[in-house]
């Protein structure tokens, strides 16, 4: 399958504003991210301003009762594109990662799952670009 184009909506089964609060909240734990000052001082609504206002917030255990108060299907969605942006599997197969998942999904949590993995943040961003989607577009 190639990547959609505008046309052609790819449905992830859980909504891009969804994946970008993990990312950014993964990106913060992980330290992935760095935070340009100026960048905080122009946009003061950003992300990383908010990070940095209350880093108390940004816990793995806020980010572990996030992703676990998902449906099944978000949670799905959500290791499916970690496993994207991993390279174990390619959008083409997205319905089998997906129903892989969910089977995942009864032996652990997902929120635990996935704060297992080593650059969770950029997994995401990279599974969703495998679609011809952009975290970095969406709205924060």
């Amino acid at each position: 399958m190639a990547p959609p184009t505008d046309d052609d909506e790819v449905d992830l089964g859980i909504s891009l504003e969804t994946v970008a609060t993990v990312v950014d909240h993964a990106r913060a734990l992980q330290g992935t991210e760095e935070a340009d000052p100026e960048q905080l001082s122009e946009d003061d609504d950003s992300e990383a301003a908010l990070l940095q206002e209350d880093p108390d917030d940004m816990t793995e255990e806020t980010l572990t009762a996030f992703i676990d108060g998902l449906n099944q299907d978000e949670q799905a969605a959500l290791i499916a594109l970690a496993w994207v942006g991993r390279g174990d599997y390619g959008p083409e197969d997205w319905e089998e990662a997906v129903r892989l998942a969910i089977e995942r999904n009864e032996q652990m949590a997902a929120g635990a799952y996935l704060l297992q993995m080593d650059m969770l943040g950029d997994l995401l961003a990279e599974g969703v670009a495998a679609f011809g989607l952009s975290i970095e577009d969406v709205e924060r």
